[in-house]
Formats: structure tokens, sequence, C-alpha cells
């Protein structure tokens, strides 16, 4: 398994790009917030998708900042706002002490993931981010997001591929939880929602299909 690794190591992993930040690069992510329908998502109340495989399953109020986090036995409805004000359901059962803490934990970092791979071209101005400009071999802009604080894994960076438009292609990532860098991720199957916003579907990561179920997203 190590030499499999070092095989794919030497492969595919490639270091992190840098670029020219600014406002053309400021300029470059607002084109694709343009693009997406960012005033439509910042309106949209309600979300609702699913995430490995279907094993985790989410109701998100945006507004109020609460979520229903569901998997296996277990509910958590997690109050993003104050976490520690959280509620937790196991087997039908309320969980307190310890225990509620490690499910809480999980909740959040669960919900970090997932949601990302749903509204992940939304964050790009969120606080703590630096967006640069970097060119591709095809001479074409890519946008180089990096997030230096926030979320479960700060320092994570993802290079947008857009189309002409702006529209979201792919990305590029170098994050903690995988140990090469720049494996490419597919943006793609994108639907406009009941509130207008546009929303992807599923993801091709390699030879893994990522599926989000039945996305939904309305007022």
């Amino acid at each position: 398994m190590l030499a499999l690794f070092g095989v794919l190591y030497t492969i595919y992993n490639e270091p992190l790009p840098t670029g020219a930040s600014g406002r053309k690069a400021d300029a470059l992510a607002q084109k694709m917030l343009a693009a997406i329908h960012y005033e439509d998502y910042r309106k949209t109340c309600y979300f609702e998708w699913s995430y490995a495989a279907g094993t985790h399953h989410y109701f998100w109020d945006k507004q109020k900042g609460k979520v229903h986090v569901n998997w296996s036995d277990n509910t958590v409805f997690l109050n993003l706002n104050d976490p520690k004000k959280s509620k937790v359901i196991e087997n039908e059962k309320e969980v307190i002490g310890k225990s509620k803490k490690e499910f809480i934990e999980k909740a959040v970092s669960y919900f970090n993931n997932d949601s990302f791979w749903l509204v992940g071209p939304f964050k790009v101005f969120d606080k703590g981010t630096r967006r640069s400009i970097v060119k591709l071999d095809d001479g074409t802009d890519a946008l180089l997001v990096k997030y230096t604080s926030g979320g479960t894994t700060p320092g994570d960076s993802y290079l947008w591929k857009l189309s002409e438009t702006g529209l979201p292609e792919s990305f590029r990532m170098w994050v903690d939880i995988i140990p090469i860098g720049g494996l490419e991720a597919t943006w793609d199957n994108w639907q406009v929602m009941e509130s207008g916003v546009f929303l992807p579907t599923s993801h091709k990561f390699g030879p893994v299909h990522l599926d989000l179920g039945e996305v939904r997203a309305y007022n």
C-alpha cells in the first residue's frame, strides 16, 4: 500500500500554485457569484440534500442558522450560531453529557464538509478567504481561493475553473484531509432551484461519483 501511495503521489501531486490577488481576482469571484445567482442564494431560506451515498441527510434553515443533521439512528438539531444549544437524539432518546458534545462536534464536521460540496462557490468572500487569479495552461484565468480561518480545516485551498459565463466547471483541491495536492473534482449537473439559485446535484472525483440526492432550495 505504501508503494502504491508513493506512485500515486509522484504522478498526481502538484504544488499549490501562486496567483495575483487584488481587484481582478475579486472581479472574477463576483462574476462567478453572478453566474450562480448569489442574490437568490442570499435570500433562500431552506436547503435540503444528502451526502455520503445518502447516509447523511440535511435540512438547513440558513436564515436562522439551524440544521437538522441525520445519519444512522442519530439526529442533531444543530445550532450553528451557538453549537452548545444544539439538541441530540440517538435511537429516539435525547443525549446529554460528554456524548452530546461528541455528537455535536461530529455533526458540525459533517455539515462543514458536506455543505461545501453544495454551496462552496458561494463562500468565496467568507471571512478569512484570500482570492487570486492563476493563469492556466490554456491561457484562461482560474480563481484560487484559500481559507485561512473558519470551517473544520482552515488552510484549505481550491482552484476554480470557470466557463466563459463564470459558471464553475471544476475545482482542484489542496486540502488537509487529502495528502495528494491538486486533485480535481467536477462541478456539473447544475440546476435552477425553486428559489432561483443555481446548485449542483452531483460531482465526479476521479472514479468516485458524489451524488447529492434530491437537492432543494426554497423559501
